[in-house]
């Protein structure tokens, strides 16, 4: 189905190589989701060029597969600013994607579903309510990071952690001392209904 229906656009629309490319490049973005990607990795892992990588990319978010988040920064300079996280509309075609459709309970991937299913239902809830602001995540250089970042057009940040599990979160040091004004919240399993519907 990925093969015929999801990429069929993508093909007859645009000069590219072939689906076996489009897919494995899919492929090589469900088992990184949440994660940077580098497009200069996945080009050599495909062979082919960044430019030709990133033409991919855009495609693939042009036809609403994927959509990538950048990392915010405003003043610091340990912020990660230019590498993108790529995610998935649809958890059943990145499950589709790596071939595991296994219960929750014994996939090892939980923390990964579940950030991209909250960042998409986020994502669609503020669209429904005519809500448009900024997307992004925060990271450090030292590894303090934040999933998601929403920016809205008088600059005021609300950050938010998405866990698997209920527990208490803390808001990463670098973080509220940049950006003191932010709002910070922990979307989890117990609370999530009322951050997407």
């Amino acid at each position: 189905m990925v093969n015929s229906y999801l990429l069929k656009d993508i093909l007859t629309m645009e000069n590219v190589k072939g689906a076996n490319v489009l897919f494995k490049l899919l492929q090589l973005l469900a088992w990184q989701v949440g994660s940077q990607v580098s497009t200069t990795e996945l080009g050599n892992s495909l062979q082919l060029n960044k430019g030709t990588v990133e033409r991919y990319l855009d495609l693939l978010s042009k036809v609403f597969i994927i959509y990538p988040l950048t990392g915010y920064s405003n003043s610091l300079r340990k912020e990660v600013s230019k590498s993108k996280k790529w995610y998935f509309y649809d958890n059943g075609i990145r499950n589709a994607l790596i071939n595991n459709f296994n219960s929750l309970q014994s996939r090892n991937d939980i923390g990964q579903l579940w950030e991209q299913y909250i960042l998409s239902e986020r994502i669609k809830f503020n669209s429904y309510r005519g809500y448009e602001p900024q997307y992004f995540f925060w990271r450090t250089y030292d590894g303090q990071e934040i999933d998601l970042l929403e920016l809205d057009n008088k600059q005021h940040l609300q950050a938010f952690a998405c866990k698997w599990q209920a527990q208490k979160v803390k808001i990463p040091t670098a973080f509220s001392k940049t950006y003191p004004s932010a709002d910070f919240n922990s979307i989890h399993k117990e609370n999530y209904l009322e951050w997407i519907i």
